[in-house]
């Protein structure tokens, strides 16, 4: 009956794009609304990498957070002298999150563990988000607070004060 009364008065939902519907799938965005998406849209920027491909490197100044729209993603960290696998990053999953809250040095290396595809959110596209679409922001900000506590809850962590 919704969809004669839609048709009847010319109000028609438009469908979803495909890139929309895959974005809704990354948890940062989950709970965003289709008008919110399009906007987030506007501001990821698609990365292709191929197997075995550096995202970035331990010590990289962090620029952007990254959501898997496919492929895999190896997280490592170098302790001289071994390598430590620390995380394996699947489509709809972020890395690189810190790189949103601050230009710290990377902590780990993210590398392709596969061919992918990743979508990039630059922090100062998020600070521009910040100050035009604060509630958008916020809604990211809330989702990312909670991926980084489950993060933080599924693996042991040693906690130091930050260097000031």
């Amino acid at each position: 009956m919704l969809g004669f009364f839609q048709r009847l008065f010319g109000f028609t939902r438009r469908p979803e794009s495909p890139r929309l519907a895959q974005i809704r799938n990354i948890v940062l965005f989950a709970t965003l609304r289709p008008k919110e998406l399009r906007v987030i849209d506007g501001l990821l920027h698609e990365r292709h990498y191929l197997k075995g491909e550096v995202i970035f490197d331990q010590g990289d100044e962090g620029q952007a957070l990254y959501a898997v729209l496919s492929g895999r993603i190896l997280i490592y960290r170098r302790t001289e002298p071994t390598v430590e696998l620390i995380a394996e990053v699947l489509p709809g999953s972020v890395f690189g999150e810190l790189a949103l809250l601050g230009g710290a040095p990377r902590v780990a290396q993210a590398r392709a563990a596969e061919d992918c595809v990743l979508a990039a959110l630059s922090r100062a596209d998020f600070e521009r988000l910040i100050e035009t679409h604060g509630a958008i922001a916020s809604r990211i900000a809330v989702q990312l607070a909670r991926d980084l506590g489950h993060k933080l809850a599924t693996r042991p962590v040693v906690i130091e004060p930050p260097k000031l």
